[in-house]
């Protein structure tokens, strides 16, 4: 008997090669391993287009489950998934920002109920398919998030809202893996059909990418025509509802103005989507809010970290310091951080999350709340 089979873990299983070869390797270290799929379509939805929540899914999940010879179960997570990811998302698209839906998935669904159900069926630990490192310091005690071994898949970003009990309740099985050597141990498996799926890049719950057309079927009447302005408030066309846009855009406006303009920001209040040209997509500065500190207990002082505005953006080296009287802030909750750059970023966005490293450790990170050309 070895040390770890004494350990019960509970997989979330999506039906992909990442989850499935999460339960595969944690079973073979010794493990007591339960697969969990969860059900977050909600009712009436595309249940069976192929996202990661889908039938398909499922079945798949159940068997790779049956493969490996561990249970399998679907627990109907709808209503949570609805109420704190879905009407999130449409809420804040309307309320021009742009969202990251997987991050208030995982802050809520995956390591909040779900981490609670696990622990309530006698689980020590959640694990998931995702690539990213778990470490604890040996001095402070604090457990730490890093960056896997296979960097181009990284997904620390994603999960920089995890607390340090959530943290010393995850296992990462991926994180010394590469992403093509997951596929290649998947097939030397039998599990020949999740090691050729490819990697999700939808958003789950909108498997055709069109969000704007999910958005209007939930709240055509909260979307409302309004004026596109410049920098100085001068009134340059009609738009067509603020869900419609996004920083940094510049295609699908609906207007010509005979040179390239672009989206630098919103003035809610007043239903306006500011155009601008180029050089004013970029900004050295942000304002981010609701944080959550990993690495270190809080932000006492500057710090100077390098920083990612999105996922697939690039670290860029900034300082950040806790923002004074930071409650007359709109859209502060708790504690406001601002974060200056060494060099001007593009398209900066609110809702987006802004999250911090030191080498490959995550210090911490929050959510991006103003436009920072005011």
């Amino acid at each position: 008997m070895t040390l770890t089979e004494k350990k019960k873990v509970v997989v979330g299983m999506s039906g992909g090669v990442d989850s499935s070869m999460a339960a595969a390797l944690l079973k073979e270290k010794g493990y007591d391993v339960i697969g969990i799929t969860l059900q977050t379509m909600p009712s009436g939805g595309p249940d069976d287009v192929g996202g990661c929540c889908s039938i398909t899914a499922i079945d798949d999940a159940r068997r790779v489950a049956h493969q490996l010879g561990i249970p399998h179960y679907v627990l109907n997570f709808r209503t949570i998934f609805e109420e704190n990811v879905i009407d999130y998302f449409t809420n804040s698209y309307l309320s021009g920002e742009t969202p990251n839906p997987c991050t208030m998935c995982n802050r809520v669904v995956r390591w909040g109920e779900f981490l609670r159900k696990a622990r309530s069926l006698g689980a020590d630990y959640l694990a998931t398919g995702h690539y990213a490192k778990v470490l604890q310091d040996p001095q402070s005690g604090r457990y730490l998030l890093s960056r896997p071994v296979d960097t181009w898949k990284d997904q620390t970003y994603m999960l920089y809202n995890l607390t340090q009990d959530q943290l010393k309740g995850t296992l990462f099985p991926l994180a010394e893996y590469k992403k093509e050597h997951i596929r290649e141990m998947a097939a030397e498996r039998g599990l020949i059909r999740v090691s050729r799926k490819p990697d999700s890049q939808e958003i789950c719950f909108i498997p055709d990418d069109d969000y704007i057309s999910f958005i209007r079927e939930r709240s055509q009447d909260r979307i409302r025509p309004g004026n596109f302005v410049d920098s100085q408030g001068n009134v340059l066309g009609l738009h067509q509802g603020l869900v419609n846009y996004t920083v940094g855009q510049r295609k699908g406006l609906g207007i010509t103005f005979g040179k390239p303009m672009f989206v630098i920001g919103f003035n809610v209040e007043r239903n306006e989507v500011v155009l601008g040209e180029d050089e004013e997509v970029y900004a050295t500065s942000l304002l981010a809010t609701d944080m959550n500190w990993i690495a270190i207990s809080d932000l006492q002082d500057s710090l100077d970290v390098q920083a990612k505005i999105r996922y697939k953006a690039p670290l860029a080296p900034a300082k950040i310091t806790t923002v004074q009287n930071s409650e007359t802030i709109p859209g502060a909750i708790g504690s406001v951080v601002r974060v200056e750059f060494a060099t001007p970023q593009r398209a900066i966005t609110p809702g987006q999350a802004v999250v911090f490293y030191q080498g490959d450790l995550v210090i911490g990170g929050g959510k991006i709340i103003t436009d920072p050309r005011g």
